[in-house]
């Protein structure tokens, strides 16, 4: 029978050594920083990447008891923008068939030299006219008419002026009278 030599006598025998069986922990220290990063990294993310839309207020769905009834407004602060094919823009203000002094129709190019400069100077007059009438609060008024031929990037352009220039009241009405039409194909 074969002797276990455990302790440390001198023989020349073959020495077994136990191996010690050691605890088994993970330290999942890091493990715990590298989710609270991450948690942090993500959360910081959504935040910064919020989508952004431009506020559009639309009426009410309309009652069918109820007559269309037309609401008078002031020729003087009432500013019209056609869209047309190619870049095309063209305002007048009041009616067409009447315009205000100086609103006569006029071709415009998209910028800050172009419709936006007319805004902000109609937008000072309309301003300086509310206040002469004892009504400052009453400011510009912008009707923005696309045409079928125009297209999206110009809608969207005009929108963007209207937020620049903080135009208080404007709307989108896509109703062309004959004489509009004619007005932007220039016939």
């Amino acid at each position: 029978m074969a002797e276990l030599n455990t302790g440390d006598s001198g023989g020349g025998k073959d020495k077994k050594v136990r191996s010690k069986k050691q605890n088994s922990k993970v330290d999942l220290t890091a493990m715990v920083d590298l989710a609270f990063l991450l948690i942090t990294f993500f959360m910081l993310t959504t935040t910064l990447s919020k989508p952004k839309a431009m506020e559009l207020g639309l009426p009410d769905k309309e009652d069918p008891n109820e007559k269309n009834q037309d609401i008078k407004v002031d020729e003087n602060r009432t500013m019209t923008i056609l869209l047309g094919d190619n870049n095309k823009l063209v305002r007048y203000v009041g009616l067409l068939a009447t315009p205000v002094a100086g609103g006569t129709p006029k071709e415009f190019a998209y910028g800050k030299d172009g419709i936006r400069a007319e805004l902000l100077s109609r937008k000072k007059s309309v301003l300086a006219y509310s206040t002469a009438k004892g009504k400052p609060k009453n400011g510009m008024i912008v009707i923005i008419k696309p045409s079928k031929k125009s297209n999206y990037r110009n809608l969207i352009d005009i929108l963007d002026e209207m937020g620049i220039v903080e135009v208080p009241t404007y709307a989108i009405v896509n109703d062309f009278s004959p004489e509009e039409t004619k007005l932007l194909e220039g016939k």
